[in-house]
């Protein structure tokens, strides 16, 4: 039986990111979080990065990205394939 978490710091607004989950009171979508984590940055790290969020929302943006992982890996997929695609005129 899997459990998902109740995310305390994560939203999903119509118009901001194209609905992708963010940070709550911010524009900062959970897949940046997500992404500078994959690059080895820790949350302290990322915290030094985007000052403007607490290690608690970057814990539960990681906690987040844990509950979704599948969707969110393909968000960050997709979007890096179009972005390249778009680049090299494909």
């Amino acid at each position: 039986m899997i459990t998902k978490t109740k995310h305390a710091y994560i939203e999903s607004v119509s118009g901001v990111q194209g609905g992708r989950p963010i940070i709550k009171g911010t524009r900062t979508p959970v897949r940046s979080i997500v992404v500078y984590h994959r690059m080895g940055s820790t949350p302290e790290e990322i915290q030094i990065k985007l000052p403007h969020l607490n290690l608690a929302q970057i814990y539960d943006a990681l906690s987040y990205y844990y509950d979704y992982k599948d969707e969110i890996d393909q968000d960050i997929d997709s979007d890096s394939e179009e972005k390249i695609k778009q680049e090299f005129g494909l």
